[in-house]
């Protein structure tokens, strides 16, 4: 058996997995914002209560934002920024006792559906987390792909690529640049496209109950929102050539894309045929603690 947890800006999610995949037990926190030591705290407690469950010890893996510096051992790059100049890694294995295995959570993402979800089986697949922010994760072989500086799949903070003039210059992103490929395919970069076309402002699910009864304004964000998703996973394909891309976030309920993506990107490719499979999760919200579990 193993352990996985999901360490979120909202909720630390804990589980446990048999070799098969089968979910054994499963716990849930509030994670303790802005306070760093509590959050350790916290995960200890998870463990500490899983293990009691099963009976017996299990080794862990952890998904989190951002990504562990190969230079510095500490967390980078994570909006729960008190993570942040940290050294999560060496803080979680004094904690529990054990070394544990950490991964971004895209990562984590990406490796539950290459494992045993929608893309089992597949050589190379990349994972897409599209719902508050823009992720991504690279499997190759079945392993995660972390990168010579731990960024390896980080997709969202590039430009969007062959801008039309609505995509440019952009709208400005946290990072400090504008026209990011996040600032557009993210759940709040759709809401904030749809109001700039005269819209209200509206949550993304429902701009796209809006689509779905055919007002005309939801309809043509919907339609700009593939369109450009299609060219920024177009560029995915052009340097990686994944065998499958699998969605993850909230975006990943829209049905639409699924069809639209796709005949959207083959303009964009350089390839006489696509043989890319864009599709939805098998897991769903339970992929990031999944795939953490699948770390060990």
């Amino acid at each position: 058996m193993r352990i996985g947890i999901d360490l979120g800006g909202t909720k630390i999610e804990a589980i446990v997995l048999d070799d098969q995949g089968a979910e054994i037990r499963r716990r849930r926190v509030p994670t303790p914002r802005g306070d760093y030591d509590e959050t350790v705290r916290s995960i200890g407690t998870l463990v500490a209560g899983l293990e009691h469950d099963v009976g017996t010890s299990c080794p862990v893996g952890v998904g989190h934002p951002g990504a562990v510096s190969p230079f510095s051992g500490c967390i980078k790059n994570a909006n729960s920024t008190w993570l942040n100049g940290r050294p999560l890694a060496d803080d979680l294995a004094r904690a529990l006792g054990r070394p544990v295995r950490l991964a971004n959570d895209a990562d984590c993402f990406a490796l539950s559906e290459a494992t045993d979800g929608a893309a089992a089986g597949a050589g190379v697949v990349f994972g897409v987390i599209v719902g508050t922010g823009t992720g991504g994760g690279l499997v190759v072989g079945g392993r995660p792909v972390a990168g010579a500086n731990a960024i390896a799949g980080e997709w969202g903070h590039n430009p969007m690529p062959w801008p039309t003039p609505d995509d440019w210059p952009g709208p400005a992103c946290y990072c400090g640049r504008t026209g990011c490929i996040e600032t557009f395919l993210s759940g709040p970069g759709f809401a904030a496209d749809y109001v700039r076309s005269g819209g209200e402002p509206l949550a993304a699910p429902d701009i796209v109950a809006r689509a779905d009864a055919g007002e005309a304004l939801a309809l043509a964000a919907l339609e700009r929102y593939a369109h450009r998703m299609a060219r920024g996973l177009a560029t995915i394909v052009n340097v990686v050539d994944p065998h499958v891309i699998v969605l993850g976030g909230g975006m990943s309920n829209v049905k639409p894309l699924y069809a639209m993506v796709p005949r959207l990107w083959t303009s964009f490719i350089f390839s006489d045929h696509v043989a890319t499979r864009l599709v939805p999760p098998l897991h769903g919200d339970a992929s990031g603690v999944r795939g953490a579990a699948w770390l060990v």
